[in-house]
């Protein structure tokens, strides 16, 4: 059956009118990747959070990766600002968020506080190697943490989407449709985007009683496709949904993972039993707890089941490959649940897709798709063997004289 949504009965579905935003509030510019943090949390993705965490929870994510009320959280969602601007805004009961010249939302300004960034990452990152790109980018904040809740702008009178009707039971509602958010843009990444909210709806009106995530920030190759297909076998339907967001260098750029999915979906997969939305917010390469943190937000969004790849999350050899699989046992309470397929390759002499539970050969016989290997490959315009990536997939790849982040 399709979960509840995480810590409770309902979703998060912060919405606002423009019209009931006091023009004389203090103005507080966002960057992207903050506003994306906040439109998740508004749209229910990061649900039971409503806005930013306070000191309490702050501590007890980092420290034992839970809130305070000892729901499991791993990743602290926080906002940051310099201690200048703190001081300016302390005072504040409420404060506008602007991005780009452009009011997007609203922020109740609760306790502002400082905070050990070092110790804190570490924690969080089970590393101190400014190498770490997590790790480098949390010891970079500014020194203050702002705690409050979140509110996003939406175009209609009612302030919610095309109702208000709800089932309690699976946080299936009408509210917060994207299409009725203000800020939301016309491109092409924002096409395939979903609230929690739409994507229960959608697994309702197909009966679908179990759903499997895929989390990905990778351009799709053969072996991916037989693990999803797998997954498809046992259960109802399949949520694919790539990270949408700022990735380290070498990491495929977001248009060319969505125009690769799009042409694999349509060539190659029953429509009626694949979702495929984005996801908008940033790796942080924080393996294990990360994998704790994907499968939240997909239970979220209606999920039974989310695939836990080998070093799910990870970068370099900051985590053992199982990590992200052991540390399921410290959250017996998800209830989405983690699925630890074993991954696929090409055995030469099996002539197919196999794993390592039904094939017997040795290494020599087997051939996979590395990151490595198919950055090396299209940087020299090279395509890959059609038995390990789709040709239209390559394809589609090559039309991009650049393809991966720089």
């Amino acid at each position: 059956m399709m979960p509840r949504p995480y810590g409770g009965n309902t979703l998060t579905n912060n919405f606002i009118e423009r019209s009931k935003i006091d023009k004389d509030l203090f103005i507080l510019d966002i960057d992207k990747g903050q506003k994306k943090e906040i439109e998740n949390i508004a749209f229910g993705i990061f649900s039971p959070l409503k806005g930013f965490l306070n000191e309490q929870d702050f501590t007890s994510v980092v420290k034992r990766g839970r809130l305070a009320n000892d729901l499991p959280w791993t990743i602290p969602i926080v906002l940051d600002v310099n201690v200048e601007l703190a001081n300016k805004i302390k005072d504040s009961t409420q404060v506008a968020l602007r991005t780009d010249g452009k009011i997007f939302g609203l922020m109740d300004i609760g306790d502002t506080f400082a905070f050990d960034k070092i110790e804190s990452a570490k924690s969080v990152f089970q590393t101190d190697d400014p190498a770490h790109p997590g790790f480098q980018k949390y010891v970079s904040m500014k020194d203050t943490l702002i705690e409050g809740e979140v509110k996003v702008i939406v175009n209609d009178s009612d302030g919610s989407g095309s109702g208000s009707g709800s089932d309690d039971d699976k946080g299936i509602s009408n509210n917060g449709s994207i299409e009725n958010y203000s800020s939301t843009l016309n491109n092409f990444d924002e096409e395939f985007r979903m609230t929690p909210s739409q994507s229960r709806k959608t697994i309702q009106e197909q009966g679908w009683k179990s759903i499997v995530a895929f989390q990905t920030r990778n351009v799709p190759h053969v072996a991916h496709e037989m693990l999803q297909k797998a997954a498809l076998n046992i259960y109802d339907g399949l949520f694919i949904n790539p990270l949408i967001g700022k990735k380290k260098a070498g990491d495929f750029k977001d248009d060319v993972i969505l125009n690769s999915y799009t042409v694999l979906i349509k060539n190659y997969y029953p429509k009626s039993r694949v979702i495929f939305s984005t996801l908008h917010t940033e790796m942080r390469y924080a393996g294990p707890k990360e994998a704790i943190h994907h499968a939240i937000m997909r239970q979220n969004f209606g999920c039974s089941h989310i695939i836990i790849g080998r070093d799910h999350a990870g970068v370099g050899n900051y985590y053992s490959p199982f990590a992200a699989h052991e540390i399921f046992k410290e959250y017996p309470e998800l209830e989405i649940q983690p699925l630890f397929f074993p991954a696929f390759y090409f055995c030469k002499k099996c002539q197919g897709y196999f794993n390592e539970r039904t094939c017997p050969h040795d290494q020599e016989f087997r051939e996979e798709l590395s990151g490595t290997k198919m950055r090396k490959m299209f940087s020299v315009g090279e395509l890959p063997p059609s038995h390990l990536m789709r040709p239209e997939i390559s394809q589609t790849i090559l039309t991009y004289p650049r393809p991966f982040v720089e």
